[in-house]
C-alpha cells in the first residue's frame, strides 16, 4: 500500500515506569461536570444528562510542551481535568462493568478559546472551533490501572505562574467515571486509545503569553506548560 504522502506521526503519551507509547485514538469531553463550574458559567448545576463534545486525536501534547496562542482569540482560557484513557473496546457498557475499560489515567487541560465558544452559545453553533484547535488538549504521562487504582477522590489543582487558580476534588463531579463511561458509550463505540476529559472544578479564566500552568490530580504525576 502506497499513500500519496507520508502518514501523520500517531499522538501518543507516555506510560509510566515503561518505555511503551499509548497511541490516541478520539478525545471525548465532558461538559460542565462540576456544580460550581456550571454556577460561574451560568448554567443550573441539576444533574440532568451530562453533554459531550470532542477535540481531534493530534490535540494532544505532553508534558513539558511549549504552546502558542492560538490564533483568532483574545480569551484562551484553561480547564484543568482527570482524564480517562480506556484499553478495551465496547459499546452500551453497563456502569457495573464501565471500569473494565479503563487502561488508566493522567492529568489533562481543556483549553478553550472562550470568546468564540460564548458566541458559538449565543449562536447555537457548535464549539469546534471554540474547543479543537492545535494543541488544545496536553496531557501529563499515563498511570496504568494497576498502579494506581480507580481514582474516585483526590485533589485536582491547577497553578499558573505559582499561584492557585482552580481547585477542587475529583469526588465533587456531578457523574462518576463509570457513569461517564457508560453513557458515552451509548452513542460512540469506545475504543483503546479513548481519551475522555472528565470536567473541570470551578476557577477557570484567562491566559497570557508567558504564563507557566502547572495541573495537578492526587496519586497522578503533575502536567507542565507553558503558553508562548
Amino acid at each position: 500500500m502506497r499513500y500519496v504522502f507520508a502518514k501523520h506521526e500517531i499522538p501518543a503519551l507516555s506510560v509510566t515506569g515503561t518505555e511503551e507509547l499509548f497511541p490516541v485514538h478520539r478525545i471525548y469531553c465532558v461538559g460542565q461536570n462540576y456544580s460550581k463550574h456550571m454556577r460561574e458559567m451560568g448554567s443550573n448545576p441539576e444533574r440532568d444528562a451530562p453533554f459531550f463534545f470532542s477535540k481531534p486525536a493530534d490535540a494532544v501534547c505532553r508534558h513539558g510542551s511549549n504552546i502558542s496562542y492560538p490564533p483568532a482569540t483574545k480569551n484562551l482560557h484553561h480547564e484543568i481535568e482527570l482524564v480517562v484513557a480506556i484499553g478495551m473496546k465496547g459499546i452500551n457498557i453497563p456502569t457495573t462493568e464501565a471500569l473494565n475499560h479503563v487502561f488508566g489515567y493522567t492529568v489533562g487541560l481543556d483549553l478553550t478559546r472562550r470568546d468564540l465558544q460564548q458566541e458559538a452559545k449565543k449562536k447555537s453553533r457548535p464549539w469546534s472551533v471554540a474547543k479543537g484547535f492545535d494543541h488544545s488538549a496536553p496531557c501529563s504521562v499515563l498511570h496504568k490501572v494497576d498502579e494506581v487504582g480507580h481514582l474516585e477522590q483526590g485533589k485536582i489543582t491547577l497553578n499558573v505562574n505559582g499561584e492557585i487558580r482552580q481547585q477542587g476534588d475529583i469526588s465533587e463531579m456531578i457523574w462518576s467515571v463509570p457513569e461517564i463511561i457508560s453513557i458515552l458509550s451509548g452513542y460512540f463505540e469506545l475504543c483503546p486509545g479513548d481519551l475522555i476529559f472528565t470536567g473541570t472544578p470551578e476557577g477557570v479564566g484567562p491566559l497570557n503569553r508567558g504564563d507557566i500552568l502547572e495541573g495537578e490530580v492526587e496519586q497522578l504525576t503533575k502536567l507542565s506548560i507553558t503558553i508562548v
